[in-house]
């Protein structure tokens, strides 16, 4: 699979996920939005780890800087 995610996006995510993590940890959210919230966590994890983010590649988006 193409990459698609560059370094600032792929930071931006980890920040998010961690952002989205603390939530959960520290109670902020419980329930069905805890839930969501780390699923959208796992998500931006999974993505920036992988570089690619499926929701760019119809659109031809890409974050990521040509050499």
């Amino acid at each position: 699979m193409k990459t698609n995610i560059g370094k600032i996006d792929r930071i931006f995510r980890i920040g998010i996920a961690a952002a989205l993590s603390t939530l959960i940890a520290t109670s902020k959210v419980n329930g069905t939005a805890a839930v969501i919230c780390g699923i959208l966590a796992a998500v931006f994890v999974i993505t920036a780890t992988v570089r690619t983010c499926p929701l760019y590649l119809p659109f031809g988006i890409s974050t990521k800087k040509e050499k």
